[in-house]
């Protein structure tokens, strides 16, 4: 298995790679792993309600939330609002593999 450093835009894992190198849960689009002082983004076509994109080299992330507008400082959001300030690791997004 790959290491975190290891890791490489478009590399494919399953939940069970990510729960293992990052130490975060095994669901959700904004996995915070506090063992690693990452916040992983899943970005994922599959079955998903949220309409991510990519625009060149930036990816347009829907953030948390269901109803109504999202909130920076709501759950995940906020972390990763304020994850340059708050010394957050932030990698390219990794496909799942599932």
């Amino acid at each position: 298995m790959k290491t975190i450093s290891d890791l490489m835009p478009g590399d494919i894992l399953s939940n069970q790679d990510l729960g293992i190198l990052f130490g975060c849960g095994n669901s959700g689009g904004m996995r915070r792993a506090k063992k690693t002082n990452s916040l992983i983004i899943i970005s994922s076509h599959v079955e998903s309600i949220y309409e991510d994109r990519w625009d060149g080299d930036v990816l347009l992330y829907t953030g948390m939330g269901l109803n109504g507008d999202q909130s920076l400082d709501f759950n995940q959001n906020k972390t990763l609002s304020q994850s340059q300030v708050k010394g957050v690791n932030f990698r390219m997004p990794l496909t799942p593999l599932n």
